[in-house]
């Protein structure tokens, strides 16, 4: 009868053992719960409640009335959506210049030579200044009559080209400050990188008489795939959220043609101008759904590589 007992006695564990059994599988969620919960309520809500008000007619005050999809057949033939969305894809594309600039930099920088370390103060400096003090800097840069890049195209051609007033060239103008810092942020990624390259590696690949290009496209870029997909997705992401510099430096003009998704979606649903709470929502959705299927694809694709390794 003892041997019998033995089983249903330990089957029946106090709950202290049970804790102590479990309690290395348990303590990651316990650390994690704090997060996840601020993670659920100031991010996953919000995202789903823009999603129910793209589907009102509000005014962020007054009562929302039902209108179901309008909102979004209504940005089909909305000529200032479609200005915006192709000002994102050209911030999207030209930001991109960001990862292979911050590499070149980043090696450049990963060097020991005497003065180096101010030389990476110098290259770091764009990145812990505000936007908006970079917005200001490059609208001086750019200003007529006294902005030095002004007077270096009014003294290479004879006439000067006033870049934030001109709907040809003001987007690029833009995207030409907001890159600035980006290639420092980048570059402090890919300095991070750099520090964790297997240096007996590197001196296998010499061995193998591998150098220049070689060395790089073979033996670093392999070892810095980490940091090449955070690099590229906040490059991403800054390009679609690009909203501070397009704010301070143009407001959108000259004649709404800077606009992109985010600084639209303001204009629509809490400038002066609109009011249009339900409308804002839609532009933020459309906006949500792009920026996810970049960072999905990148994040599928990096999984896809790990996999195969």
């Amino acid at each position: 009868m003892t041997r019998a007992a033995l089983p249903a006695a330990s089957a029946e564990m106090p709950p202290r053992s049970r804790w102590r059994t479990h309690q290395r599988r348990l303590a990651p969620w316990l650390f994690l719960a704090p997060g996840l919960a601020m993670f659920a309520v100031y991010v996953v809500s919000p995202i789903f409640q823009s999603m129910w008000i793209s589907l009102y007619d509000w005014d962020g005050l007054g009562e929302k009335v039902w209108i179901g999809a309008a909102n979004y057949a209504e940005l089909m033939d909305d000529d200032a959506f479609y200005t915006s969305l192709w000002n994102n894809v050209l911030w999207l594309v030209l930001y991109m210049l960001s990862v292979p600039a911050g590499l070149m930099m980043a090696i450049f920088l990963n060097q020991t030579i005497r003065g180096m370390r101010l030389y990476k103060s110098m290259f770091f400096f764009p990145f812990v200044i505000s936007q908006v003090v970079v917005g200001l800097i490059f609208s001086w840069f750019y200003a007529p009559d006294f902005g030095l890049l002004y007077q270096l195209i009014e003294w290479l051609t004879g006439t000067g080209v006033a870049i934030l007033a001109d709907d040809r060239y003001v987007t690029y103008g833009i995207i030409a400050a907001g890159l600035w810092p980006q290639i420092a942020y980048v570059m402090i990624l890919y300095l991070t990188g750099l520090n964790n390259v297997a240096t007996d590696q590197i001196e296998a690949a010499r061995l193998d008489g591998a150098k220049g290009w070689r060395m790089l496209w073979h033996v670093v870029l392999p070892q810095l795939r980490p940091a090449t997909f955070i690099a590229v997705v906040v490059t991403v992401i800054g390009a679609l959220r690009s909203f501070d510099l397009v704010s301070v430096m143009t407001d959108g003009g000259p004649y709404g043609s800077s606009r992109v998704l985010s600084f639209y979606m303001y204009e629509q649903a809490l400038s002066e101008y609109g009011y249009r709470m339900g409308y804002g929502a839609a532009i933020a959705v459309v906006l949500f759904a792009i920026m996810m299927i970049f960072i999905s694809g990148f994040i599928w694709k990096m999984w896809r590589d790990e996999r195969e390794r």
